[in-house]
């Protein structure tokens, strides 16, 4: 196929995944007017969930072939495996970004930094700090996604048996729990008291389980790239409603037609517990935009898009290293200059670092290495 490996790897999960990841970076530098080309400023859902619902699918994919050919104790111990090298990258990341936050606030002598980057409390207490943060209870800001991830796959286990015999009743009982949290207001505690998880694990497993749920239906995955005409005018209607109210919080002019009630009804519209107007507008968009993704679609190989595809191939190392590059990015704009110009350079500069780095991963663990039978990478497979 053109737009699909041959051996049956899926380009459009290496691409969506690329293309998010290259979103959370200049998302996560404040005041960057580059940010206006990502998804997050023209609707109500943004990479978060695109991020989540292809690692809920390539989780599936992934686990549930070692599960029908191995049994489920090799695929738990793979899956083991991979939450321990997560887990330690995680606490790298920590320390790193930590460390990075700290030298940045005493360098330029502005506690501003240490603050809005959440390790305030580090410096108060840090042998607390690092204990909590080897509960996943204390995280600097920008790195919440993974560990949801992390306990996100912590479960995968004991999933796996219902998801290969049963995926609808899992996702029927991945719902149930879902509608009760947000009823419930259920969520995990966080460091310092008096906190939660920004990604509350008990509403966005929903969407990881959505994902893998799909993967288990190939030709319902196929059908959703075949137009019907009453489901493309009913997704066209809400992605434009929605960013037309997305918009309406970034322009006052176009705010004031907002009507009142509207905003009584709609709002909060909670990232943290996964709203369900953020939910339907990932599906709306992500049915129109397989309209024109589809495993054969010939633009998957272009060479313009292949860093994104290559991106999103190496997405733990490109992760981390965006959180690095961001802050770095956000200290340039903040102490040194924060023009548009020096907005433009810090996201082609971080992009460009980000690129490379897939580029020398990719051929480090291709060099010399013989040809295997094709499948997706467990090692960084997204999964």
């Amino acid at each position: 196929m053109k737009g699909q490996e041959q051996g049956g790897r899926d380009l459009r999960l290496d691409f969506f995944r690329g293309l998010a990841l290259w979103f959370i970076f200049v998302n996560h530098i404040p005041a960057n007017q580059f940010a206006w080309l990502t998804s997050r400023n023209y609707g109500l859902s943004d990479a978060s969930e695109v991020f989540v619902f292809i690692s809920g699918y390539t989780s599936a994919m992934v686990y549930a072939k070692v599960y029908a050919r191995s049994g489920w104790g090799l695929a738990a111990a793979k899956v083991l495996d991979r939450c321990w090298t997560l887990y330690l990258t995680y606490i790298f990341l920590f320390i790193g970004f930590t460390a990075q936050v700290a030298y940045t606030t005493r360098a330029f002598d502005n506690p501003l930094f240490a603050e809005e980057m959440g390790i305030g409390s580090f410096f108060a207490d840090p042998a607390v700090a690092l204990v909590q943060a080897l509960l996943l209870k204390f995280r600097p800001a920008n790195l919440d996604i993974l560990p949801l991830y992390i306990v996100l796959l912590l479960v995968v286990p004991l999933l796996l048996p219902v998801l290969v015999r049963r995926p609808m009743q899992l996702l029927a009982a991945s719902g149930g729990l879902y509608v009760l949290t947000r009823h419930f207001g259920w969520n995990l505690p966080t460091y310092p008291e008096g906190g939660e998880w920004f990604f509350n694990p008990f509403a966005w497993q929903f969407q990881f389980v959505l994902g893998a749920v799909l993967q288990r239906f190939p030709d319902a995955t196929a059908a959703l790239t075949r137009p019907r005409l009453p489901a493309l005018l009913l997704a066209a209607a809400y992605v434009a409603a929605s960013l037309l109210l997305a918009l309406s919080w970034q322009i006052a002019s176009l705010g004031a037609f907002m009507p009142p009630r509207l905003g009584e009804v709609l709002y909060p519209i909670s990232k943290t517990d996964l709203d369900p107007l953020r939910l339907v507008h990932f599906l709306a968009l992500a049915y129109l935009v397989l309209q024109v993704a589809r495993p054969d679609s010939a633009w998957l190989h272009s060479r313009l898009l292949a860093p994104v595809v290559l991106c999103g191939r190496q997405s733990l190392h490109v992760f981390c290293l965006g959180i690095f590059l961001s802050f770095a990015g956000q200290t340039v704009l903040v102490q040194v200059n924060g023009s548009l110009f020096a907005q433009f350079a810090v996201t082609i500069i971080g992009i460009t670092a980000m690129i490379l780095t897939a580029r020398v991963l990719t051929w480090y663990q291709s060099a010399g290495r013989p040809p295997r039978p094709a499948a997706p990478a467990l090692e960084d497979s997204g999964a």
